[in-house]
């Protein structure tokens, strides 16, 4: 199973591309663990892995010959204001798209299954777009655009019953994103194999598990939701599924972070863009769930 972030499921953490350090076993006669095809390796700031864009030609040339930087233009590489503009355009897409179907679709079961519809052509473009070897500007727009279409519904769903519960959701997103960067940053939780492994782990078990209540609702086996009801279980696996959204964001910062110290060309920068969004629906989705739980019923 693919994980939801498209540049960790594509590139960053494959055991087919020793990336990250997943390629930890050494050949006779080889540089060390984790550091074939490095070109860093025992320098102090050494990345740990291989390079992935080695035969990138945007990448810089001391990253692929040992040789002194002779870099091509700066334009060609991905930069950190490249994958903010991306990033603001993608969920600037979604942001529109949430503002109009909250704006024009009133709350009954007609626009509820059109959000249902948004939210399944959201996901087809995701999978196109992941299976992808490279970005596709209009594919991920065309997904973003569809997600905001059905995160507009079901927050005018929410709000209608919940209200303000939206406003929170986005304020509690903001936090958690905020907070889980800067203890990236800080150096507080390192991205390495062990934990890419460990993690994804947790969350395919989690999608498993909530595909399986998911089925056991729809066949009446389980009642009020489960799993995901709306009492103190469901609340609990709201926040575990807040701290696997706040998984997937570490690994979209160390993919940003290592494309640009690699040298990865600059349409990568829109599937940073995919991934970051992507994670951020998914912790919002989960906050609303979560605020509209704690707000009681009433």
């Amino acid at each position: 199973m693919r994980s939801s972030n498209p540049v960790f499921s594509r590139r960053g953490f494959s055991r087919d591309n020793g990336y990250a350090g997943f390629n930890t076993a050494p050949q006779a006669g080889g540089p060390a663990v984790g550091t074939q095809g490095n070109p860093y390796a025992g320098t102090p700031h050494a990345p740990q892995g291989g390079n992935p864009y080695a035969q990138n030609p945007y990448a810089p040339q001391d990253l692929q010959h040992g040789a002194p930087p002779q870099a091509p233009p700066a334009a060609g590489r991905m930069t950190m204001d490249d994958v903010v503009t991306r990033t603001a355009m993608t969920l600037g897409t979604v942001t529109v798209g949430a503002v109009l179907a909250w704006a024009l679709l009133p709350v009954t079961s007609t626009s509820f299954g059109l959000a249902i519809g948004s939210a399944l052509i959201a996901m087809v473009f995701a999978l196109v777009q992941a299976f992808k070897r490279k970005a596709s500007p209009p594919l991920i727009l065309a997904y973003a655009a569809f997600e905001g279409v059905f995160l507009g519904v079901i927050s005018e769903m929410f709000n209608s019953r919940w209200s303000g519960a939206p406003f929170q959701a986005v304020l509690g997103t903001l936090a958690v994103s905020g907070a889980t960067l800067l203890v990236y940053r800080a150096g507080w939780i390192r991205v390495t194999a062990r934990y890419a492994r460990i993690g994804m782990a947790i969350a395919i078990a989690f999608v498993l598990v909530m595909a399986v209540n998911l089925l056991l609702v729809v066949f009446g086996v389980a009642d009020d939701g489960g799993l995901r009801s709306m009492g103190p279980l469901g609340a609990i696996v709201g926040i575990l599924a807040i701290v696997l959204g706040a998984f997937f964001l570490t690994l979209d910062f160390k993919q940003i972070e290592d494309g640009i110290a690699y040298g990865a060309p600059r349409e990568e920068s829109w599937l940073a863009a995919f991934g970051l969004t992507m994670s951020l629906v998914w912790i919002y989705l989960e906050m609303l769930r979560l605020v509209a739980i704690f707000s009681g019923n009433d």
